[in-house]
């Protein structure tokens, strides 16, 4: 039986979502709270892996046990009752044996939350960046919608096969305190959100044009991008499916 599972969790205390030795990972405690409950050794595989740092307000993940799970209700509040403060399961629904939480995605959605002011309760959550010209940034980020090869914003030495994305949506918006950036693709590269950002900052302090921001992308060279941004201002948001695989 393989059942999807989504989740949310703050990453401040984890080191990404894969399992890595001497480290806590999302990933090991969604395991551990699946064997007790299971009895049995279960591998989840989530529709990606975030770093370490990064939250996640919606991630999707699947699993397979030998038996079915009659209440399905029960058991997340079990699951619940197992895991960190930090990680909450909100449902659990069988699907078909051959859906594949990353494979079988559509898209991912992530937002970067940059701070304008210093606030406290924002500090895990956002990052500082000083001035910016979210107006060049705005205008900069529409310009991703004109490439598809995003090896310039790929961390190297990666086993991804092809660098090609296929951007949905890229925007900034205010929100109260914070600016958010929005980015929808097909899929990302380790790393290609926050490389993205990091250029973009770049734009806003007027260190490069909108038309450097082009070049860069264009060179294919991840060393003539920008820094990339602190983990803690990225969310993973949303991931979406085809209505067959439930």
């Amino acid at each position: 039986m393989r059942y999807f599972v989504t989740l949310a969790y703050d990453g401040t205390n984890f080191h990404g979502w894969q399992i890595q030795p001497n480290s806590n990972s999302v990933q090991e405690e969604m395991e551990r709270g699946l064997k007790i409950l299971l009895q049995q050794e279960v591998k989840i595989v989530a529709a990606g892996r975030t770093d370490t740092g990064v939250h996640a307000k919606k991630m999707v993940a699947h699993f397979d046990c030998k038996n079915k799970i009659e209440d399905t209700e029960n058991f997340v509040l079990r699951w619940n009752s197992l895991l960190p403060k930090d990680i909450s399961v909100f449902s659990l629904k069988q699907v078909a044996e051959d859906s594949h939480a990353r494979f079988s995605a559509l898209s991912r959605k992530y937002e970067y939350h940059i701070s304008c002011v210093k606030n406290p309760f924002l500090e895990n959550y956002s990052a500082r960046f000083g001035e910016l010209d979210f107006e060049k940034m705005e205008n900069a980020s529409k310009r991703l919608f004109d490439y598809t090869d995003f090896t310039s914003f790929c961390k190297v030495h990666t086993d991804a096969l092809t660098r090609d994305c296929t951007i949905m949506q890229a925007y900034w918006e205010k929100r109260g305190e914070v600016w958010v950036f929005t980015i929808e693709a097909n899929r990302f590269l380790r790393n290609m959100v926050r490389a993205i950002v990091g250029t973009l900052v770049a734009v806003g302090r007027g260190r490069i044009s909108e038309e450097d921001f082009c070049k860069i992308i264009e060179s294919k060279n991840r060393g003539a991008a920008g820094t990339s941004a602190p983990a803690k201002g990225l969310f993973l948001v949303d991931v979406t499916y085809p209505e067959e695989v439930f």
